[in-house]
């Protein structure tokens, strides 16, 4: 079964423009090397991620999740191939953050709740450095002082610069973050 990977990010960004450069490549790449994409379905980074995508020779029309905040998928940008419609508005940033690991690129107050999210559930999440926003603010440190993994002393946000960069945290980290959240009352 081929992980999920969920990107997230600012949901406006300028067309061809350095994050969306970024985004594009991340989304060609994650599925290059076998991963699926999953997002909140909107546009600026989700788009991107999910154009990039279907650049892989190896897109089959699967690979591409939208986690939507409504209830028709018609609000949903045109790249998914799977629409999951919530209706729940900003709470399904929670729902986006359950893929195997979270890549964040840029964004505000939104992208971070969705890196905090992540992290308490004990997820892998990856954050561009080199684009101003959440992720940039959040990489190469902890979200918080809570120690996650014993087997994980390095436990952080990792700092990327490059979708090459992302694949090599992916394939060195992913299968070391493997707590199942189930609650509040779990203790990673």
């Amino acid at each position: 079964m081929k992980s999920i990977i969920a990107v997230v990010g600012d949901s406006t960004i300028e067309p061809n423009g350095d994050k969306f450069k970024l985004a594009t490549e991340l989304g060609k790449v994650l599925v290059d090397n076998g991963y699926r994409v999953q997002t909140g379905g909107r546009g600026g980074i989700m788009e991107a991620a999910f154009i990039g995508a279907k650049m892989s020779k190896k897109y089959t029309g699967n690979e591409n999740i939208a986690v939507s905040p409504f209830f028709n998928k018609k609000f949903v940008n045109p790249h998914a191939d799977i629409v999951i419609n919530t209706g729940v508005d900003l709470l399904r940033n929670t729902i986006v953050v359950t893929a195997d690991a979270v890549v964040a690129i840029g964004g505000g107050a939104g992208t971070l709740a969705e890196m905090a999210n992540a992290w308490t559930m004990g997820k892998l999440v990856i954050g561009y450095d080199n684009v101003e926003g959440s992720s940039a603010r959040m990489a190469n440190a902890p979200i918080d002082h809570r120690k996650r993994y014993e087997n994980i002393p390095d436990d952080r946000v990792y700092g990327v610069k490059t979708a090459a960069d992302v694949i090599k945290v992916l394939n060195e980290n992913i299968n070391r973050y493997d707590h199942v959240y189930r609650s509040l009352m779990d203790k990673l």
